[in-house]
């Protein structure tokens, strides 16, 4: 049975002599969210008993220190936990990793045989220059005789010639030596690098053990440097079968830490978000004003003067009763939410914006400002977004749970992971709006969509086996039917002209009557009957000034309020439909409309 332990992480005040014990987190699970991650690892470690000092590498460069969350069994106490990104310890290199443990010590060892010879040479060097120096001495020396010469001359040769060979062998020696010595500054500097690949991030663990033997510990936290967007594959091979939908997921991170062999959960959650619902408090109207003339007999010790004959942004001056005016030479502090501000800003400030405002005067504000707070200090505190709300309610998400373990690797490129498959049964209809684009689109009407828990996103289009282009998804909305763009089909010719003979201006008196007339054609080209949803639309007036009126709708379902005419059409193939709409506007004849 395992407890958790929940940590605000600190750095304990307990000081542990024995060295270190490394270990390596390995990612177990990732829950991803469109902004963040939730990572799961584990580790494990031989443990004494008694109190130990842990640095787990392996962990995300940055994370969330208030949700890093320990699990280890019930023998073993936490005492604390510290993350860092600069960890240096003597210990680090050696017992992190054995392999660059192992190349360290043959480097130290070769390096030792090295200075041995090197030193074995430089002894035997010395000892040929002493056999030079007495070879001269005795050659000076006309005191011996030649069998006595001749057996020197005999020692000097043996022994040059076996010093010589010494040093040769030596050298031989030597010079392996630093072959061997430049192989393994090579491995080590490759597994250094190997090394280096792993992240800086480090959570440092001080723990106190009941029993000897290896303990895992499972680590959860959370890390910034995630995210997740969804996108889908819409395909469809006709008007009359469903919308097979692939949805998929593009998951990129730069963590720091390459998640081999994962169990991946993505979630439409953002766990950096304020997550609960906001309550509505009493709104209360009052007449704009500066916030000087705001304050104005409410805070003790401030007085509002007015001052004549200077521009009006600067009408009003801050006195504080037995201090210069702010606007004066010798000017009070101004000091806003704990910053050093000035007067200009303060008249700035709205007055709903304030939640509080104190004076300090004389001693009060050279203390806590020393110089600049002798003439007197303004503490003004600003609303925040929590004294406007009150939070009560918790928010819901989506997530998918995926059974393949993905590798997603800390480089920042989106990678690729397919979600499921779906079957959307779908109404197909065509769509047109020529006053914007003169050509049609054939739209997929999708009924209780909600159950398929689809999110914002981009998806491709590929019709009758056709790459047809990109459109977008938006779940989001209030309406019963979710409409899915499908692209334009150009076997449907759409027209929109103006009729010039009954289109034309007018003058009556201080009036200009404009009036316009469109004629829409609309052809179906295509082997099969079609349905489709028509739209135009006729200006709307929100100045009494200017009038207009529908004249000709062709029969459209017409909204007054939107200004926008419907039609809903059945066309049979190679069929042409003409529709006539017009309108009339009235304005004054000195006046111009700039988007008519």
């Amino acid at each position: 049975m395992k407890k958790l332990l929940f940590i605000t992480v600190l750095v304990s005040a307990i000081s542990f002599a024995q060295k270190p014990i490394f270990a390596s987190a390995k990612v177990k699970a990732a829950t991803v969210y469109f902004n963040a991650a939730e990572i799961q690892q584990t580790t494990s470690v031989n443990l004494p008993i008694g109190t130990s000092e842990i640095v787990i590498k392996n962990v995300a460069d940055y994370l969330n220190e208030n949700t890093v969350q320990i699990g280890a069994p019930n023998s073993v106490t936490v005492l604390s936990v510290q993350f860092t990104q600069n960890y240096i310890s003597e210990y680090e290199i050696d017992e992190s990793n054995p392999a660059i443990k192992k190349v360290r010590d043959s480097i130290t060892i070769v390096n030792k045989e090295i200075a041995k010879i090197q030193i074995e040479k430089v002894s035997n060097s010395k000892t040929i220059d002493l056999l030079d120096k007495n070879q001269m001495v005795a050659g000076a020396n006309t005191g011996m005789n030649i069998a006595e010469l001749m057996k020197l001359v005999d020692f000097y040769k043996a022994k040059r010639s076996e010093l010589n060979n010494i040093i040769t062998l030596l050298q031989e020696k030597e010079s392996k030596l630093t072959l061997r010595l430049q192989n393994l500054n090579e491995k080590l500097e490759i597994n250094t690098q190997k090394e280096d690949k792993s992240s800086e991030g480090k959570l440092i663990l001080q723990v106190m053990n009941e029993v000897a033997g290896n303990v895992n510990f499972d680590i959860n936290y959370i890390t910034n440097n995630a995210n997740w967007k969804p996108f889908y594959d819409l395909r469809a091979n006709s008007v009359k079968e469903p919308i097979n939908m692939m949805y998929k997921a593009q998951v990129s991170q730069t963590t720091g830490i390459d998640w081999k062999k994962v169990k991946l959960t993505l979630s439409s959650g953002n766990p950096n978000q304020n997550n609960q619902a906001p309550t509505l408090e009493s709104w209360f109207l009052r007449y704009g004003n500066n916030v000087i003339s705001a304050l104005s007999g409410k805070v003790a010790g401030l007085q509002i003067t007015p001052a004549m004959g200077i521009k009006r942004e600067e009408q009003n001056s801050i006195v504080l009763r037995g201090n210069k005016t702010v606007s004066g030479e010798n000017n009070s502090l101004v000091v806003i939410d704990g910053l050093i501000s000035d007067n200009e800003t303060l008249k700035q400030l709205p007055p709903e914006a304030i939640k509080s405002v104190n004076v300090l005067k004389g001693a009060q504000g050279t203390a806590l400002y020393g110089e600049q707070g002798s003439n007197g200090v303004i503490v003004v505190t600003t609303k925040q977004m929590d004294d406007y709300t009150t939070i009560n309610e918790n928010q819901l998400n989506v997530s998918f749970d995926i059974d393949i373990p993905y590798d997603i690797l800390s480089n920042g490129k989106a990678h690729s992971v397919a979600l499921k498959e779906i079957k959307l049964p779908a109404t197909y209809k065509y769509y047109a709006a020529p006053r914007v684009d003169k050509e049609a689109f054939l739209m997929a009407e999708i009924n209780d969509y909600s159950k398929y828990n689809l999110l914002p996103g981009e998806a491709n289009i590929i019709f009758d086996g056709l790459y047809v282009g990109k459109t977008n998804i938006n779940p989001n909305q209030t309406a019963d039917t979710l409409n899915l763009s499908m692209g334009r089909d150009k076997k449907i010719s759409i027209k929109r002209e103006k009729v010039v003979d009954k289109s034309g201006t007018k003058f009556l008196s201080s009036y200009k009557e404009q009036m316009f007339t469109y004629d829409l054609t609309i052809r179906n080209n295509k082997k099969e009957d079609i349905e489709m949803l028509l739209k135009d639309q006729y200006p709307l007036s929100s100045d009494k000034e200017i009038t207009i009126e529908l004249l000709e709708d062709g029969n459209a379902k017409v909204n007054n309020e939107t200004g926008i005419l419907s039609w809903e059409l059945k066309m049979a193939p190679n069929e042409t439909k003409k529709i006539r709409i017009s309108y009339k506007v009235k304005y004054p004849k000195d006046k111009v409309i700039d988007n008519l």
